[in-house]
């Protein structure tokens, strides 16, 4: 009872590390509006101009 908060911290990281890391995640370009699909550790840049503004989309959930 002393610690609450660590092991309750530690359930939610736990949680939601594995699903993103997978999954690419598509966004849209600001400045052609091109769609880019980017995985972890991509370069956060357009492949059609090379713009580094890039909007994520929403899901359809």
């Amino acid at each position: 009872s002393s610690n609450p908060n660590t092991s309750t911290s530690a359930f939610a990281g736990a949680s939601l590390g594995y699903e993103d890391t997978s999954r690419p995640v598509q966004y849209a370009c600001g400045e052609c509006d091109a769609k880019v699909v980017l995985k972890r550790g991509d370069p956060i840049r357009c492949k059609e101009c090379g713009y580094r503004v890039l909007y994520k989309e929403r899901t359809n959930r």
